[in-house]
């Protein structure tokens, strides 16, 4: 007979409401900046990729959670969200909670109804987390994945037609010709040029992503943050915004190594086609697997006690 589950963790008013407004502060600093330019009709070739590529809504990522196994005492306007719910007798009883008269029943995440509609989400993410947390990184990839994205491409045709490239087209293409590519991520891989797509060693795919995925490469680090989001009112917001600072970070260090020339928006280039640029893209690849390893172990807690419960 499988165990039964902790009890929730009741949090009051004054407790959950300063973490929210911690949160919310958190999420500003990083989207605030992205919806003035928005108004302003402004786009950003390193920041706004947060808010493009992963599709999620500001909005959405300033709502917090206190994550699976908490539950809000004092919030009954949240009973009425979705896949959400009052706790019951028993739970209340559990978690040793006994609310003024009157009082509303606090609220916790309905585990059950957000495994019915995402359920098999939580498992695909469950596997390629565990497998890529138990896969050794690789570091020899040196950001040459967005030298592919351009190659043989005139600037009307590159994602960022408006940036310069630092070394030229015909440059470029020679930095990425005379290097060994081994991406691993497919939605990296997926956007290679067709000139490119030959250059790589390896085949990543959606449906090979568990056999694949590693802790070293950027875009996996950077894509916690996707896990996160589509985990939703399972996630502590505080883990989410971990994920959202780390792929913020990511993406600066993407950037500054691709073959792109943004010291006009203040990125001094990584120059990964010098020895000097590849030590120096490592070092900081490295960083980044760490702090992506400790995450990655905290969604993995997640996404099992979901499992164990849905």
């Amino acid at each position: 007979m499988p165990a039964s589950p902790a009890p929730l963790t009741v949090l009051d008013r004054e407790t959950w409401s300063a973490r929210e407004a911690a949160h919310h502060a958190r999420v500003d600093a990083i989207a605030d900046p992205h919806l003035e330019r928005r108004r302003r009709g402004e786009k950003h070739p390193v920041e706004d990729f947060l808010w493009v590529y992963y599709r999620w809504r500001p909005a959405e990522v300033r709502r917090w959670h206190p994550g699976i196994g908490g539950a809000l005492a004092d919030a009954g306007e949240r009973a009425t969200w979705k896949e959400h719910r009052p706790l019951t007798p028993a739970e209340r009883e559990a978690a040793g909670w006994t609310g003024r008269a009157g009082a509303a029943v606090p609220v916790t995440v309905d585990v059950a109804a957000f495994m019915t509609r995402r359920g098999q989400a939580v498992e695909r993410w469950h596997g390629i987390l565990q497998a890529t947390a138990n896969r050794p990184a690789r570091f020899g990839c040196f950001g040459l994945h967005e030298w592919a994205m351009v190659h043989g491409l005139e600037a009307d045709d590159r994602r960022h037609g408006g940036v310069p490239l630092r070394l030229g087209r015909e440059a470029t293409d020679a930095v990425t010709e005379s290097h060994t590519i081994a991406c691993s991520h497919f939605d990296a891989y997926r956007f290679f040029t067709d000139s490119s797509r030959d250059l790589n060693t390896l085949r990543p795919g959606p449906e090979n992503r568990t056999a694949f995925e590693q802790p070293g490469c950027l875009h996996a680090t950077m894509d916690l943050y996707k896990v996160a989001a589509t985990l939703g009112p399972l996630v502590p917001g505080e883990l989410l915004v971990d994920c959202l600072e780390l792929a913020r970070d990511v993406r600066e260090l993407d950037m500054r190594a691709s073959p792109y020339d943004l010291r006009d928006w203040g990125y001094e280039p990584v120059r990964i086609e010098t020895p000097e640029g590849k030590a120096a893209y490592v070092a900081a690849q490295r960083g980044f697997s760490e702090r992506g390893q400790a995450l990655r172990a905290r969604l993995v807690q997640v996404t099992s006690r979901a499992l164990s419960q849905g």
